[in-house]
């Protein structure tokens, strides 16, 4: 399923399907087994490197046939859209065949420019044959992943998120340095215990390819985000959590350039990807902590919350592509950091300390 326009709705951050072995898709999520309360859904650090072979020397097919791997009963999905030239955050998700989430499995990535390589739908003869050239391109990795857990304390945890039997309860996510724009293969080698399985991703990297989303160092667009008072005090049309949450006692337009602010552009209700709910629940646990020193604000995606009118004027200023995206954005109203898709406490507490300065 290719990304949705802008003009009907926003593309899910996280693309899954069940498809055949050894190719990841888009759809839907995790399995009910595996929601946002597991106790299995913990947070580990990625796996060394040397648990993986060199990609030096070698093109993407013959990674994806190292060591005896065999093609994978897993579908790894892309849970970001928008990479840049040079570091970025690569966050995604590891899935069964019926959709359970799977939350312990040591995984890393690999790369590979595609050359000359056309925007073709998947599926088609170019997309097929850009699949080739990529096979066929030397590789860059091993990227190894760490497993970030979504879990908030139970005070934090909304009825939007438990009630929820797709809501995602881990991401993986690796730092991947892109030489150059353009499109990128990206194949995965999955280690569980002593099997390893390997799978080329569906969906390529588009590196360059959303620039107008608002990058570190940039200035920040102006906004008015809306409050109790803008509602007759009606949280419902401001937030669609169940019970509403507590980011949206500020108008962003009131606080730009003054403060510091944490913009969470994010709608648990209706989040194609199912991370939404857990995200909001994460900035929620993280702002009793740092709420007095930055301006915590949820905006959601939809007009009246209705997906059918499309998104917000405020979605449309930052130019955003999927859904979800936090901005952490200092006093003099510039971007410090940018997180597209899911993330736990842990990452959002790291992004907020930068920005406060703790």
């Amino acid at each position: 399923m290719p990304p949705m326009r802008m003009t009907q709705a926003l593309a899910p951050a996280c693309l899954l399907a069940t498809v055949a072995i050894g190719l990841g898709g888009c759809g839907g999520s995790s399995d009910s087994s595996t929601s946002s309360s597991s106790p299995s859904a913990e947070s580990r650090p990625a796996p060394p490197k040397s648990d993986f072979p060199s990609a030096q020397g070698k093109t993407l097919a013959e990674v994806l046939e190292a060591e005896g791997a065999t093609p994978s009963k897993l579908v790894v999905s892309p849970a970001a859209l928008a990479f840049y030239k040079g570091e970025n955050r690569y966050p995604f998700g590891v899935f069964e065949r019926d959709r359970t989430q799977v939350s312990d499995a040591d995984v890393a990535l690999y790369f590979a420019k595609v050359p000359n390589a056309k925007d073709a739908p998947s599926g088609t003869a170019e997309s097929k044959k850009a699949e080739t050239q990529a096979r066929e391109e030397p590789a860059i990795g091993p990227f190894p992943a760490s497993v970030e857990s979504l879990q908030t304390q139970p005070a934090f945890r909304a009825q939007t998120t438990t009630s929820d039997p797709d809501a995602a309860s881990v991401v993986y996510s690796t730092n991947v340095n892109f030489p150059s724009d353009g499109e990128w293969r990206v194949a995965a080698l999955i280690r569980q215990g002593d099997e390893l399985s390997a799978t080329l991703l569906t969906g390529s990297a588009q590196v360059g390819a959303y620039a107008g989303v608002p990058q570190v160092g940039q200035k920040a667009p102006l906004i008015h985000t809306p409050t109790p008072a803008d509602t007759g005090g009606d949280l419902a049309k401001i937030t669609t959590r169940i019970p509403p949450d507590t980011q949206n006692k500020v108008d962003y337009a009131d606080v730009y350039g003054k403060e510091p602010i944490v913009l969470l552009f994010a709608t648990p209700q209706f989040c194609q990807s199912r991370v939404c709910g857990p995200v909001v629940d994460v900035a929620e646990q993280v702002k009793q902590l740092y709420g007095d020193k930055a301006a915590f604000i949820h905006m959601e995606i939809y007009k009246d919350n209705d997906p059918n009118k499309g998104p917000r004027p405020q979605v449309h200023a930052f130019r955003l592509p999927s859904e979800p995206w936090l901005f952490a954005i200092n006093k003099q109203g510039r971007v410090q950091s940018v997180l597209e898709g899911a993330f736990g406490v842990d990452e959002l507490t790291r992004v907020v300390k930068g920005l406060t300065g703790e």
